[in-house]
């Protein structure tokens, strides 16, 4: 299975620094069109009984907290196990694992302001002292080997320009027998440049892959599949409510961005749309590393 693919339509991956400076300048923005409860696709569409909400910011929130429920409960770590939070986000989550788990979670993110965020959160929570945050690379791990006994990336994977080397660092830092949950979009269909273009832009990411090159990537990184599962109807519920957002707090994006940021999302918000609605498909992976001969 190739692992050096292209990008197409002349479109480059982002480097490391640039994803983090996409969070840093634009973090808020997608806070209050994406939801602020984290940094990742909400779940819209719930395993459970209906939450009811009187706001799209409070459906947003409540969706991802619910979320990060239903991957708390997939990745199920042990009390006292450690486990590393690639690409944590504001720190929500990472906090909610903690606490519902009992682990010692380690959480890293190339944004500055996300990182200022998660101390900001951390400090009088209850679960805080078992709780790290440090800026990070997610395909240069600062930890040794076998340092982990479980790990998760929730939509970080979609942003890394090498996915298989993210992989791989993942699987170097866990322990035998130690189990990865991530999410990744793939792309079914052809889409047009427009489409791929806009999506790629709002998501600072290279061209989506499809489901088929992701479980090969996942093989040749040495891991084993445990769990795949289909979670489309969460992102593409998670896009109609971003751009339903954005035009509702059109007013207060202008008045904290500028005009400039309105006039360079404008055009990909159509796009954007049609591109999540025809051609993205959202998984929930949990993989594990074998046990040492």
């Amino acid at each position: 299975m190739a692992t050096n693919e292209q990008p197409v339509h002349g479109t480059s991956a982002p480097t490391p620094e640039e994803v983090g400076a996409m969070y840093d300048q634009f973090g808020d923005l997608l806070a209050m069109t994406l939801g602020s409860a984290a940094v990742h696709i909400g779940m819209l569409v719930p395993h459970d009984a209906r939450t009811p909400v009187t706001t799209l910011v409070g459906l947003a929130d409540l969706a991802q907290d619910r979320q990060t429920d239903f991957f708390v409960d997939t990745l199920r770590p042990q009390p006292g196990s450690h486990v590393l939070d690639i690409g944590c986000g504001t720190g929500g989550p990472a906090l909610r694992l903690a606490e519902r788990t009992g682990s010692r979670v380690t959480g890293i993110t190339v944004s500055k302001a996300q990182l200022a965020r998660c101390e900001e959160r951390r400090g009088g929570h209850p679960a805080g002292e078992r709780v790290d945050f440090a800026y990070g690379n997610a395909m240069e791990l600062g930890h040794p080997d076998a340092a982990f006994d479980a790990a998760w990336s929730i939509d970080c994977l979609p942003h890394l320009s090498d996915r298989p080397q993210g992989l791989r660092e993942a699987l170097r830092v866990l322990k035998p027998g130690g189990h990865l949950l991530f999410t990744e979009f793939t792309v079914r269909g052809t889409p047009t440049e427009e489409e791929t273009a806009a999506f790629t832009k709002l998501w600072t990411c290279p061209p989506l892959r499809s489901f088929s090159t992701l479980v090969g990537e996942v093989e040749e990184a040495g891991f084993r599949m445990a769990r795949a599962q289909d979670m489309t109807a969460n992102a593409v519920l998670s896009s109609e409510l971003m751009a339903v957002l954005y035009a509702d707090r059109r007013a207060e994006i202008e008045e904290r961005f500028g005009k400039e940021a309105l006039a360079a999302t404008d055009p990909l918000m159509g796009p954007y749309r049609e591109f999540c609605r025809d051609h993205v498909n959202y998984h929930l992976v949990l993989v594990r590393k074998p046990d040492a001969a």
